[in-house]
């Protein structure tokens, strides 16, 4: 998901990892339904005993599920061309319930196997599978949201700075940030391990500014001239 919004000059603000119980998923849902923040949901809309995301996000809204038309016709069409027997069929039934959005929901057509996911209230649930989740999250951005690309474009530069602990470099990143309001200064480190063989690598910090465009060069230039004023040593990325 960084990656297909990174595409189009927009970027993920949070993540959150829920189980598969439906007291956390319904409150998780009423909490970001009450908000105004652009949400994609992965996973949980099967119909499988451990598939609760359409419940809970008709839980979350106080509305009830029912077979969305268009939803039916694609599965129709999906179990048809599978040759999957007759459509009253207990099993295919049973395919019709990932057809049940709560009221209110617009479909997301799914490129690989027809089989939908819904849309309400800026909020996409779409499969788990990356095979069939990151087009159908491509297809969400690009059908609502493309007058947002790449309306600030964005970048990032790093080095790596070696022998040198990360609190002295502390006054440094807090006055880049300073000089270049909403610049973002970002320490990463990374420690040396021993290899089986008894070779250690080398621990570094990666030291970076991320941001607008515009600004990054300029302080990022100031955040290098600051490690080198610590005599620390580094190596600076490959943009």
């Amino acid at each position: 998901m960084i990656a297909i919004l990174g595409a189009r000059g927009l970027s993920l603000s949070w993540a959150q990892y829920l189980s598969d119980d439906p007291n956390l998923i319904t409150a998780t849902l009423r909490r970001t339904f009450a908000g105004n923040e652009v949400v994609f949901s992965t996973g949980g809309i099967g119909a499988t005993p451990d598939d609760h995301t359409r419940q809970c996000a008709a839980a979350a809204l106080g509305v009830g599920l029912h077979l969305h038309p268009e939803a039916e016709r694609l599965i129709t069409e999906r179990i048809r061309e599978m040759n999957q027997g007759v459509l009253s069929s207990d099993e295919n039934r049973q395919r019709m319930k990932m057809g049940e959005f709560p009221m209110g929901a617009n479909i997301i057509p799914n490129p690989y196997n027809r089989i939908p996911g819904f849309q309400l209230h800026e909020h996409y649930f779409v499969p788990g599978f990356p095979v069939m989740a990151w087009p159908m999250l491509e297809w969400v951005l690009d059908q609502y949201y493309a007058d947002h690309f790449h309306r600030s474009p964005q970048a990032e530069r790093a080095l790596l700075v070696f022998h040198t602990a990360e609190s002295s470099l502390t006054p440094l990143m807090e006055q880049v940030e300073a000089s270049f309001p909403g610049i973002k200064v970002f320490s990463l480190p990374t420690v040396g391990i021993t290899a089986p063989d008894g070779t250690r690598s080398r621990g570094y910090i990666e030291l970076g500014v991320k941001g607008d465009a515009d600004r990054v060069p300029e302080a990022f230039s100031m955040l290098r001239n600051g490690v080198v004023a610590l005599n620390a040593p580094f190596e600076e990325l490959t943009q």
